[in-house]
């Protein structure tokens, strides 16, 4: 039978596609943008700032922020070797969507993608700063389309072992003419992948909007479901689980990050379901691509965890960066 072999977490922001000096400059985008406090409470930039207090300005230490960039990118590259060298047949991503491919008038909670390719484009002009265009342009294709490998098969046997066990799926076998995968799935390609053409299916999960956002808990069934549906796969496929995103942002927050770590590190279920939903928004809410993974990869032994809080404004906005192998 086919076996889940390999999971791995990775946060995909776009500090890990810019150089560490690019770090601070978020601060153009942050003062600019809303934010949620620790425990979930809308905020603005000006409050989130007068909560961090002058000690965050510690976190800002150029020496410090070198040394967490330098670490980060080590670890994106060691995760990109393992999947590499990891004799995987096809690769589960489980990611999220932001208004990328889909908007309000059809936002699926749960979908698989079941096409025989996933197609990948050049970064779409915008009018951000160039600084934060050439961060964005690494998640896509430098030049002109590109078509990635799906498992269209793993895909619909996934599929219709998850409509057997009574999840109500979204599926989509193409995407818009013009458009391509997001971010989540465009970090994985061009960034850990980085040309090895390693056959996907994409597990989309609406972790951003409401109202129809999963539960910790059934993302965690979801991917135990999964986990059964690959096992029932006839042949001998090597299979891994990705989790796209993660950990907190925009706010970091270290306290809550060490909740979920734990309960990824001993396994527990019951505590990564109890997650609360008021923390599991914006950045946080991809928390839940985790979660399903983690669900997929219970029968795994975790190899390597690695967590480093990557500040880059004085109000303690950034990233709670972790990387994670389970073999």
């Amino acid at each position: 039978m086919a076996k889940i072999v390999l999971g791995v977490g990775t946060s995909h922001t776009p500090m890990l596609n810019a150089p560490v000096t690019d770090w601070t400059r978020f601060i153009e985008r942050d003062s600019t943008r809303d934010h949620l406090d620790k425990e979930g409470n809308p905020v603005t930039y000006e409050q989130l700032k007068a909560l961090a207090g002058p000690a965050m300005e510690a976190q800002l230490e150029p020496g410090l922020l070198h040394s967490r960039h330098a670490a980060a990118l080590a670890h994106v590259d060691m995760l990109g070797k393992t999947l590499r060298e990891g004799r995987l047949d096809a690769l589960i991503v489980v990611g999220d969507d932001q208004k990328e491919l889909f908007q309000d008038s059809n936002m699926p909670s749960m979908l698989i993608y079941h096409g025989e390719s996933i197609r990948n484009v050049p970064l779409k002009e915008s009018g951000a700063p160039q600084w934060a265009k050439d961060a964005s342009a690494r998640y896509y294709e430098p030049a002109k389309p590109r078509d990635y490998p799906v498992d269209a098969a793993l895909a619909r046997h996934i599929i219709g072992n998850l409509v057997e066990d009574e999840f109500d799926l979204s599926i989509a076998d193409q995407l818009p003419d013009g458009f391509g995968e997001g971010h989540a799935f465009g970090f994985v390609h061009n960034r850990l992948l980085n040309g090895t053409l390693i056959p996907v299916v994409p597990v989309f999960l609406n972790t951003y909007y409401p109202p129809n956002q999963p539960t910790p808990g059934r993302c965690y069934r979801l991917g135990q479901a999964i986990r059964a549906a690959v096992e029932s796969f006839p042949g001998d496929a090597r299979v891994g689980v990705l989790a796209s995103g993660g950990l907190s942002h925009f706010t970091v927050n270290e306290e809550f990050d060490a909740q979920v770590i734990k309960a990824l590190r001993e396994k527990d279920a019951a505590a990564l379901a109890a997650l609360p939903r008021r923390q599991l928004n914006a950045g946080n809410s991809e928390i839940r691509n985790w979660i399903c993974m983690a669900g997929a990869v219970d029968a795994l032994s975790l190899k390597s965890l690695e967590y480093i809080p990557a500040y880059r404004t004085p109000a303690g906005t950034g990233t709670g960066l972790c990387f994670a192998v389970w073999e």
